[in-house]
């Protein structure tokens, strides 16, 4: 498996797409609808989707899988009496699956059969998304159903979070210890180091700074620079995380302490606290579906 894309709900959805293309740098991967899709620079057809909506939540975080992949996914999903549906894609790339729901609201998303679409070179857009960061009102209860009914795999755990990869990356999401529910932020990977500062600079450029970095993190060790976006979500530019063996031992609390007055690796900048907490409640979690379609077989008529 692997983690694709995140759909956003919220007002005004075509000045955050302009935003994004325009300041942020990703590039239009078309409209349907209401929804504004953004894509990056590989074959992927849109990383971030931003659908027209009177108040501001996640719609779904979407991976992708081949089809073996997602019958077993299905089948332990089943087992585990998670609420579940079938669900055919209308976003760009098509594709079929079903959607999870985990203990907390979180909705995931899982395709397979979706198509790619032409590489774009020469620009700098990012690559794909890296990793999306969960709030959790208890995150290893959450970190915990991840293991055991979608079968993915705790990598390390911090004082602030527990992280969680689906493949060979060290996390493709994080469970925050923040004792609520909802988006803390998207990270988006760019090529290199150098990607990442350039896209600092064009930020700066337009008189904004980061709330936090540049720095390195400690698990995953990417470097990073996290954005309050306008449109109130929290966007991160990455590089990519370690990769990791299968025989990983998860991290403990302990593994990752800094000196004191120091939250990095680098310890290069300081981290706009207030801002990013308050960002960080911005977008909630919210059911689109009766609860009588919960249950796989019922189709994708729940959907919208």
């Amino acid at each position: 498996m692997m983690l694709r894309s995140v759909e956003l709900a919220l007002p005004e959805a075509g000045e955050a797409a302009r935003f994004m293309t325009e300041i942020w740098g990703m590039a239009p991967g078309g409209t349907r609808g209401g929804a504004h899709y953004l894509r990056g620079s590989s074959r992927l057809p849109y990383l971030l989707a931003l659908h027209e909506a009177d108040s501001r939540f996640v719609r779904s975080i979407t991976f992708t899988g081949t089809r073996e992949e997602l019958e077993h996914l299905t089948e332990r999903v089943q087992a585990s009496g998670l609420p579940v549906i079938e669900t055919i894609a209308a976003d760009p790339g098509g594709g079929r699956g079903i959607v999870v729901e985990l203990p907390e609201g979180e909705l995931f998303r899982f395709l397979t059969e979706t198509e790619d679409v032409e590489p774009i070179a020469g620009r700098d857009l990012p690559v794909k998304l890296t990793h999306v960061v969960l709030n959790s009102r208890d995150a290893e209860a959450t970190a915990n159903v991840a293991e055991q009914s979608l079968g993915f795999r705790v990598s390390d755990r911090t004082k602030g979070m527990v992280f969680v990869r689906c493949n060979d990356s060290h996390h493709s999401t994080a469970f925050a210890r923040a004792g609520y529910a909802s988006l803390n932020h998207i990270a988006f990977e760019m090529e290199d180091m150098d990607a990442v500062m350039r896209g600092i600079g064009r930020l700066r450029d337009r008189g904004l700074t980061p709330a936090w970095g540049p720095g390195r993190h400690g698990p995953g060790a990417n470097i990073f620079a996290y954005f309050v976006a306008p449109f109130g979500a929290v966007v991160e530019f990455s590089t990519a995380v370690e990769k990791v063996a299968d025989d990983h031992k998860a991290g403990a609390q302990e593994d990752w302490t800094w000196p004191p007055g120091r939250i990095d690796q680098w310890g290069l900048s300081t981290k706009d606290i207030g801002a990013l907490e308050e960002a960080e409640r911005n977008f909630c979690f919210r059911r689109e579906w009766t609860p009588e379609s919960l249950r796989v077989g019922a189709g994708s008529a729940g959907i919208r």
